[in-house]
């Protein structure tokens, strides 16, 4: 049986997000499967794929926290910002100082406006930028406020720098990258991509397509008690809670996984100014599990 849950998947080079969707729905004999926060296909990772009624809560995953392990490589600028791209300028990087470097991420560490990069998945008139971008086109995407945590230095070998990036949703590190060049004035890109965590789920949560046995689901109450803030609740709340009812719940402060007594996920609901719950998603209804 495949039950309700998600997969935390450590995505390989070369694969899309979508390729992996397709590989675990075909390795668990079900449909309804998605992902949340897309990998390109050269960055390596955490790849949280949802099952089921697990994939309701995708999007909110998505919004959470990640982390990457990162090489950047100065003296050279992408189309891409990655190094699957082609070199449109370069410069001489070997005198590029270690303080120098450390100063350029400094300047881009805490509340930011970045540019995303030109083969995001951005829409531009309804039509995606790589697309655009991959077409010959030079798609001009506004910058938009994005939250870097942390941007340290880890090590530098030449030209190489090895970079550790904690950051809100929707943060391009290619884009750090490019513009850590830009304000190097030498250009720069990424040669290595390497997502470390997702909200709570980390390196050690993940398992490889290839590996021996099945896939291991984290059964959807735990992926939710393991993101958000838990609320217990009595059966009669449960109830009204999933039938979509105002309910008040007395110091639910943001997004709260909501569980009956049976230790089932109700929902996921954010209080409203008025005291009562706002159910952001109900995972109460569809069969819990089908055959694999």
């Amino acid at each position: 049986m495949t039950t309700d849950g998600i997969v935390v998947i450590d995505k390989p080079a070369g694969w899309t997000s979508h390729d992996v969707v397709a590989r675990v729905r075909r390795q668990l004999g079900v449909k309804k499967v998605g992902h949340a926060g897309t990998l390109d296909p050269m960055a390596t990772g955490v790849l949280i794929v949802g099952v089921l009624r697990a994939t309701r809560l995708l999007g909110f995953l998505a919004g959470t926290d990640k982390e990457y392990l990162a090489t950047m490589r100065l003296g050279a600028a992408t189309n891409t910002d990655d190094a699957d791209g082609d070199v449109i300028a370069a410069a001489d990087a070997s005198g590029v100082t270690d303080d120098a470097v450390l100063a350029a991420t400094r300047a881009l560490t805490g509340d930011i406006m970045q540019v995303p990069s030109s083969v995001s998945a951005i829409k531009v008139d309804g039509v995606r930028a790589y697309k655009l971008a991959r077409a010959g086109e030079s798609p001009e995407l506004p910058a938009r406020p994005v939250r870097v945590a942390e941007f340290e230095v880890l090590a530098r070998s030449g030209v190489d720098v090895d970079v550790r990036v904690v950051c809100s949703s929707g943060t391009y590190v290619r884009a750090l990258a490019r513009d850590v060049g830009a304000t190097l004035g030498v250009g720069a890109h990424l040669t290595v991509l390497r997502r470390t965590r997702v909200g709570s789920f980390t390196l050690a949560d993940a398992q490889v397509l290839d590996g021996p046995g099945d896939l291991l689901i984290i059964r959807l109450a735990d992926a939710v008690a393991a993101t958000f803030p838990r609320l217990d609740v009595d059966e009669d709340t449960a109830r009204r809670i999933g039938q979509g009812q105002k309910v008040p719940l007395p110091g639910v402060l943001g997004p709260t996984g909501v569980f009956g007594p049976d230790g089932s996920v109700v929902a996921l609901v954010e209080p409203r100014d008025d005291g009562t719950s706002r159910s952001l998603v109900g995972f109460v209804g569809a069969s819990s599990s089908v055959a694999g």
